[in-house]
């Protein structure tokens, strides 16, 4: 079992702050044998779930989250997000591959059409941390890569539909492609007159606050679309003093920011952690935007809660919170033209 010392953490923690987000997305943490050792944890405890749960979905953790996690903690909630149990090898009913039907959505390569006036983009299938409750954990990526040509044919499309206002880059993390690309397309997308807001969906300001560097905020500042940046927290924890100066940056660039969060069985089911989660989102200049009921997605029953636990805990944020700090709760039904709110009194 590895022992850290206070050294060995310094340097840990000064290595991070001074790599570029390329350099520690290419470093992450990719067996769960890795994991565990680096966080005191017996590896033989866990090694049958994690070695199984691991070959269903490959473990994918940077280094700035992992530093986050409690060393010698099995049940901190930053860990349970990301290492496989199990519990990832049972198939129960009801727990399915596309749970949002998201397959029946594609319009063409790459581009997902659920809604009347928004349309989002796959741009990209990696992300820089797997989380084991992902509804996109079975997603087919190979099949809806962009190649020029299809590239092309989605500015063909969304040019050829009025209905829209607004884009949302999503994948895997759309902030994993580098940014001449992603300026390339804020840039075609802003030549169309009906789209507005460019929305992007990202994780990786959370979990490497590094990729919120000076290219991404340069194009962000001179983009004539409205850029509304969604993130995606679920424990207070997985804010610390770098991802809050990475959301003043992005801030100060002119970007909206929002954040959803799933509530996850063990990780964030408690009232105290949801409004200390939103406090602190509000301190970094983030607003509490959805909070979603659990994506029945197969392999991950295990993080589900019920929709009246998830009722109830909203009403106890009620009592907690003002009220804009109380993130919507919402669950996604396919073939709905909304995401649903979850009604909390009867």
């Amino acid at each position: 079992m590895i022992q850290r010392t206070p050294a060995r953490i310094e340097a840990q923690e000064l290595e991070v702050a001074s790599g570029s987000w390329q350099t520690l997305l290419s470093r992450s943490i990719t067996t769960p044998e890795s994991l565990l050792e680096r966080l005191g944890l017996d590896p033989q405890a866990w090694f049958d779930g994690a070695s199984d749960g691991h070959r269903l979905f490959p473990i994918r953790v940077p280094e700035p989250f992992l530093m986050r996690m409690e060393y010698g903690n099995a049940r901190d909630p930053l860990l349970l997000q990301v290492l496989p149990r199990k519990e990832e090898r049972e198939n129960r009913d009801g727990f399915v591959r596309d749970p949002l039907a998201e397959n029946e959505a594609i319009q063409t390569t790459g581009l997902i059409r659920k809604y009347r006036s928004r349309a989002l983009l796959m741009v990209t299938g990696q992300c820089a941390i797997n989380c084991r409750y992902c509804f996109r954990r079975h997603f087919p990526y190979d099949e809806q890569r962009l190649t020029p040509e299809d590239r092309q044919t989605v500015l063909r499309t969304l040019e050829q539909s009025p209905e829209l206002n607004e884009v949302i880059f999503s994948g895997g993390d759309p902030l994993a492609v580098n940014d001449r690309l992603l300026s390339q397309w804020a840039r075609d997308i802003a030549r169309i007159p009906h789209i507005r807001r460019l929305r992007i969906h990202t994780r990786l300001p959370v979990v490497i606050p590094q990729r919120v560097c000076d290219t991404l905020l340069q194009w962000i500042r001179e983009s004539d679309l409205q850029i509304v940046i969604v993130l995606h927290a679920n424990h207070p924890a997985e804010l610390d003093e770098p991802t809050y100066k990475a959301l003043a940056d992005l801030r100060a660039a002119g970007a909206t920011l929002l954040n959803q969060s799933v509530i996850l069985r063990d990780v964030n089911d408690c009232p105290q952690v949801l409004a200390s989660l939103s406090e602190r989102l509000f301190d970094a200049g983030v607003m509490p935007y959805y909070l979603h009921a659990f994506d029945p997605v197969a392999g991950a029953h295990h993080f589900n809660v019920s929709d009246d636990k998830a009722r109830h805990l909203v009403r106890e944020l009620l009592d907690q919170l003002p009220g804009f700090l109380v993130p919507k709760l919402v669950r996604e039904i396919p073939g709905r033209t909304s995401k649903t709110p979850l009604d909390l009194f009867p």
